[in-house]
């Protein structure tokens, strides 16, 4: 297999980091930044709080982004979460969800891969949060009725789906 060197001093002075940090700035979001290469946010959704963080990756020059619901999952409901999981992941085209295990987290997990000048714009950046928190708000309602409603993983994903047609 061959491999492909990158030197990391090639792009220390281009952290996309940076435009995430002004574009969350902009939106009045509390954020910590934890050194260079790391970033937390904290957004109000519709359903709960919800917690982003982008990692930027030189060596490999991405930009590693998670959105996570500020929800527990408790140890017993793991085996029904990794179905709920799997079946939402279906109807996914980009990024997918994940288990955080020793936090008893579910994210939504993507990587935004950049040329070789390190160029992300802010379109790029926040179609990354937009489809992130897009998907955390689709698939919470799946997430409860399986959690805390009773349902199986099929029932809650069908229950969660259901899309009413016209007005009420």
């Amino acid at each position: 297999m061959t491999s492909l060197y990158l030197s990391h001093e090639e792009f220390e002075d281009s952290n996309p980091l940076d435009l995430v940090e002004t574009i969350i700035s902009a939106n009045d979001w509390s954020f910590e930044r934890q050194g260079s290469n790391e970033l937390t946010v904290g957004v109000e959704g519709s359903w709960c709080q919800y917690h982003l963080w982008f990692s930027w990756r030189a060596d490999i020059r991405a930009i590693h982004f998670s959105c996570a619901y500020d929800v527990k999952v408790p140890d017993r409901k793991y085996g029904q979460v990794y179905e709920l999981l799997a079946r939402v992941n279906e109807r996914l085209f980009v990024g997918h969800f994940d288990t955080w295990r020793e936090e008893g987290l579910i994210l939504f997990r993507h990587a935004l891969l950049l040329n070789e000048n390190c160029e992300v714009t802010d379109g790029q950046i926040a179609n990354l949060v937009e489809i992130g928190m897009s998907e955390l708000e689709k698939f919470y309602p799946a997430l409860q009725f399986c959690l805390w409603g009773g349902h199986t993983p099929e029932q809650a994903i069908e229950a969660a789906m259901l899309e009413t047609m016209g007005e009420a």
